[in-house]
């Protein structure tokens, strides 16, 4: 990208910031649908989900449960759909390790209860910028499917994956897949892109170093303006229950 063609650094961000009010809601499990080896999608259903907000492709609500010693256990999780007629919400697992979210979603039949609390808040990100990078490894790809479906036919969106499955993505926009191994592979991929000219937006979500690295690169490397962008540490390894915006 010349740097002629970079939004200015101190440009104004296009992005808008909403907040919700905060409710915790109860919720069942209607449907359970694997995607694949790695994941899951999982629909409640609740007469309590009937004001449910989630106003971003990014949002993210507490998923509440008790393990099998009867502890609570909280994680974050995008809100991957949502039917207000039919008072249901799908969320996408990813299955990776053995923790106790995973093990939930692997094990999840129709009837369990659970919670789900939030969106607190939304970041509107406008989809009519001339184009979207969009980054991160599987614990990402709920996000990106959903922000995938929502962009119109006249923008570009670039889409850089870790993931050792193929993934598959339905968008009417004109759309580029790069598939990398790992998060080292994503980093280099993004260094490596000349990054398209014009009015822009870039986001990422993955693990919380590759995140930081991803941000070096974005905004020190490239100088890439921060108004124009969200990188998010979805997860950080070793740690449970990680969420940071960096």
């Amino acid at each position: 990208m010349d740097t002629a063609d970079r939004p200015a650094a101190d440009a104004p961000s296009r992005v808008q910031r909403v907040r919700h009010e905060l409710k915790r809601r109860d919720v069942e499990v209607v449907k359970v649908e694997r995607l694949g080896a790695h994941f899951v999608a999982v629909t409640f259903r609740g007469e309590e989900l009937a004001d449910f907000v989630s106003a971003s492709f990014d949002d993210h609500v507490k998923f509440m449960f008790d393990d099998e010693a009867g502890e609570p256990v909280r994680r974050d999780y995008t809100p991957r759909r949502y039917d207000r007629e039919a008072r249901e919400l799908t969320i996408e697992f990813a299955l990776h390790g053995e923790g106790k979210a995973s093990t939930w979603a692997r094990r999840a039949t129709v009837g369990q209860r659970a919670t789900i609390g939030g969106p607190r808040g939304s970041m509107i990100i406008p989809a009519d910028y001339a184009w979207h990078l969009l980054a991160g490894d599987a614990t990402a790809l709920p996000a990106i499917r959903r922000r995938m479906e929502e962009l119109p036919a006249d923008v570009r969106a670039i889409v850089v994956v870790a993931c050792d499955e193929p993934v598959i993505l339905a968008s009417a926009a004109r759309l580029d897949v790069w598939q990398v191994p790992d998060g080292a592979a994503l980093v280099e991929a993004i260094r490596a892109m000349p990054l398209p000219a014009g009015d822009a937006f870039v986001w990422f979500g993955g693990e919380a170093s590759i995140a930081a690295t991803v941000r070096d690169v974005v905004h020190g490397e490239k100088g890439f303006p921060r108004s124009a962008s969200r990188i998010s540490a979805y997860w950080k390894q070793g740690a449970s229950d990680h969420h940071e915006d960096l």
